[in-house]
């Protein structure tokens, strides 16, 4: 499908020049894209999507920090009903304009963009497909896809190496562990009833994901595709991603408003941290003593310090902050 172009977009917001790093949060609420410096901790512009109606959920952006990638996903949320997304915005970073958009052949409801270095492409989940669809990042063009075998696939985590993706499914509340490289479904390992989000440790030999009927967050080893554990939780999980070091996972608890600090060597919860309201996405970007964590109903961005485990600073995003992506 080829990409199309479009005119840019007026900023709504336009006050300071973006620094050489940069986070990105997409906010349902209002259907934008906050830039933050992270420097500053402050929003240096909001990037309307330009589609009424439908919003974002989720962003990507290209290693060398210029291209951002905002798959529309629709009107609502995951297993309810809406109107179904249909395209992918593409963001030129510098500029702050969106210059173009994939389109599917059909209503996809595009979720959760993942660009692997190992192959320099772009994986999106494709929910109504049961599908990850495979994305030339450099020409825009649909390469691909991957079978789930799962409805509702949608989060995706990659390995390292990158021979591997394992999809959280919601609906079914099931993992679907994928041949990125042969494009074919491995394994469809049951959790629980209902699932939400997904992560992998940093050395690829677990898989996180949580039960979403009760709380715990299913462990599973990846050399087997089985279920290693349950770690009981203080409520239900959301999203995780393991610190640099490999010796936590940080797991937001929306209802909590609080991050859990699991200790991978023993997989208990060692502490929380107290958070603005609805904790959903965590990033942590490479090398950084730094934890930034999306909170969905007060519009916030948690700062967290890694070294001590303790909230820094919030920044104030946009309505319904959810999805975060670095830029460097």
């Amino acid at each position: 499908m080829p990409t199309r172009k479009i005119a840019p977009v007026i900023l709504l917001l336009l006050i300071l020049p973006i620094s050489a790093q940069t986070l990105l949060v997409v906010n349902q609420g209002n259907s934008t894209l906050s830039l933050i410096d992270p420097a500053t901790n402050q929003q240096i512009a909001a990037i309307p999507e330009n589609t009424p109606g439908v919003h974002a959920h989720e962003a990507a952006v290209t290693p060398d920090g210029r291209t951002a990638f905002l798959p529309i996903y629709g009107s609502t949320g995951v297993g309810k009903p809406g109107i179904d997304g249909a395209q992918m915005l593409i963001l030129d970073i510098p500029s702050r304009t969106i210059t173009a958009r994939i389109d599917f052949p059909h209503p996809v409801r595009p979720h959760q963009p993942t660009y692997d270095p190992a192959t320099h492409l772009l994986y999106v989940t494709t929910e109504l497909d049961q599908a990850i669809t495979v994305i030339d990042p450099k020409t825009h063009a649909i390469v691909g896809h991957i079978p789930t075998g799962q409805p509702e696939s949608h989060m995706l985590a990659i390995s390292h190496r990158g021979h591997r993706g394992y999809t959280a499914n919601v609906g079914p509340g099931t993992v679907s562990v994928l041949d990125l490289a042969a494009r074919k479904t491995l394994a469809i390992i049951p959790v629980a009833p209902t699932v939400q989000r997904i992560s992998i440790s940093n050395d690829d030999s677990l898989v996180f994901t949580s039960d979403y009927a009760q709380p715990r967050l299913a462990v599973i080893d990846t050399a087997t595709n089985k279920i290693k554990t349950f770690i009981p939780l203080p409520g239900l999980g959301y999203g995780s991603a393991p610190t640099p070091d490999g010796r936590y996972l940080l797991l937001a608890i929306p209802a909590a408003s609080k991050v859990a600090a699991i200790d991978l060597h023993t997989l208990t919860v060692t502490r929380t941290i107290d958070v603005p309201a609805a904790p959903q996405e965590v990033l942590i970007p490479p090398g950084s003593n730094t934890a930034y964590v999306s909170c969905n109903t007060s519009g916030k961005v948690a700062v967290l310090d890694l070294p001590t485990l303790t909230l820094r600073t919030t920044i104030t995003a946009g309505p319904g902050a959810d999805g975060l992506a670095w830029a460097k």
